[in-house]
């Protein structure tokens, strides 16, 4: 029995145990077993790759993307270019990999949307999640400012949003967790009014698969995309990985 999983610290909401229990009866692999493991601390990272008998690759969501760096005994370059990780390939010897698919996962859920052009970006958020979508914006010359609690941590603070900016960038990206479930009413605190018909909404959440701060943008008129697409991409490329 190959194993694989997903380490997080409440893992209700979780998308990938359906995703590839699925994936495995859909492709015949009965042999092959998705698991969600629970973490209190990332102190227990280590415990778990050495007492988990047969496993093979695991995913990493929120709070551990970055915490769990320190006990990998290697780092792929994107992921190390990051600073985060969510995917990591354990060896049958094991050593651990840590990688980014969020970057993949990103720049195929983007692309398609934007085509040749490169509007000006809101990031919301200045988490694990952020880091893969500036990867991203970098990378495709696209010019950002990242939203944050406090300016250490990011370009803007929330309060000094306004109109003005709103206006100016056309592409919005949510990187927080604010609306996801079970918090469904919640939304970034934003000045929607400025939004446009020619604003983008991205919202990485994907359950809901509508929440209130693309509900929000749509009522202005904006394109919205939730997270799903790019979970599906990110996935795969997790896979991918643990199959190499």
């Amino acid at each position: 029995m190959e194993r694989y999983g997903l380490i997080g610290r409440s893992l209700g909401h979780s998308f990938s145990k359906g995703y590839f229990t699925e994936k495995f009866a859909r492709e015949g692999r009965s042999d092959h077993q998705y698991e969600l493991f629970e973490l209190p601390s990332i102190d227990a990272f280590p415990a778990l790759v050495r007492d988990t008998r047969n496993l093979r690759g695991l995913n990493v969501t929120i709070p551990y993307k970055q915490e769990v760096a320190q006990f990998l005994t290697h780092m792929d370059p994107v992921a190390a270019a990051v600073g985060a990780v969510n995917t990591i390939r354990v060896d049958p010897d094991g050593t651990t990999t840590g990688y980014n698919t969020d970057v993949d996962g990103f720049r195929a859920s983007l692309l398609p949307l934007i085509g040749q052009e490169r509007p000006r970006a809101l990031v919301l958020g200045s988490g694990g999640a952020c880091r893969a979508v500036v990867y991203v914006l970098k990378e495709l010359g696209i010019r950002f400012r990242v939203v944050s609690r406090t300016r250490d941590r990011g370009d803007l603070t929330w309060d000094l949003l306004d109109p003005t900016i709103m206006r100016a960038c056309h592409l919005l990206i949510n990187t927080t967790p604010v609306g996801m479930y079970p918090t469904v009413e919640e939304a970034p605190d934003l000045p929607y009014q400025a939004l446009t018909p020619k604003h983008l909404a991205i919202d990485l959440i994907y359950n809901p698969e509508r929440t209130r701060f693309l509900q929000q943008c749509q009522d202005q008129g904006a394109r919205t995309v939730n997270g799903l697409t790019m979970l599906h991409a990110q996935a795969e490329a997790s896979w991918r990985i643990w199959r190499a």
